[in-house]
């Protein structure tokens, strides 16, 4: 399939099962990620990659924000229902990756242009893996911005989750994507 055709087929793939990619394939694409479009070269991102072991923790992390906020609202505590939901989010795949854009003070680059760049380099990631016969779906959520998540996974103070991308093989028959009627997207000046 040439790039074109990938491009206009690709699509979120929701349920996911193992096989993850290996490593050799998963640095191939993230190879093609780091050519996102990024003004002053600033390579505004970082990846985290999540399988395994990794993938329990993450679910403890995102049970420990979810009691976090409950004693910090004198809230109820985490009903067991939602404390398995928290605990089996990460499990929806085999490999996570967080992308993780990464701001710095710059006279010419606006903090929201690198942000917009490291969604590039997500997207990129994401394409990439499609290409090469892998499902993706990027996530986020209020977990994404928790402050106990972010510290959990050692961000820094001017670093921010753009997403999660959940990565395996396809475990359903992927949706068509419907034809676009471009009129809809695009105004002309002549």
């Amino acid at each position: 399939m040439n790039a074109l055709e990938l491009l206009k087929n690709r699509v979120s793939i929701p349920k996911l099962r193992a096989p993850a990619p290996d490593q050799k394939l998963m640095d191939e694409c993230y190879q093609a990620a780091m050519r996102a479009p990024d003004h002053g070269r600033l390579k505004p991102w970082r990846f985290i990659q999540i399988s395994n072991d990794g993938l329990d923790r993450l679910g403890q992390l995102y049970l420990d924000a979810e009691n976090f906020d409950a004693v910090k609202n004198q809230g109820e505590e985490v009903s067991e229902v939602r404390r398995q939901k928290l605990l089996s989010m990460p499990q929806r795949a085999p490999m996570i990756v967080v992308v993780v854009g990464r701001v710095e003070a710059h006279p010419k680059v606006p903090r929201e242009e690198q942000f917009m760049a490291a969604g590039c380099a997500a997207y990129g990631l994401s394409v990439s893996l499609f290409a090469q016969g892998f499902g993706c779906m990027w996530r986020t959520g209020a977990l994404a911005y928790h402050p106990v998540v972010k510290a959990g996974l050692e961000l820094e103070e001017s670093e921010e989750i753009v997403g999660y991308l959940y990565i395996g093989t396809a475990d359903c028959t992927p949706k068509t994507p419907k034809p676009q009627q471009i009129e809809d997207f695009l105004t002309k000046w002549e």
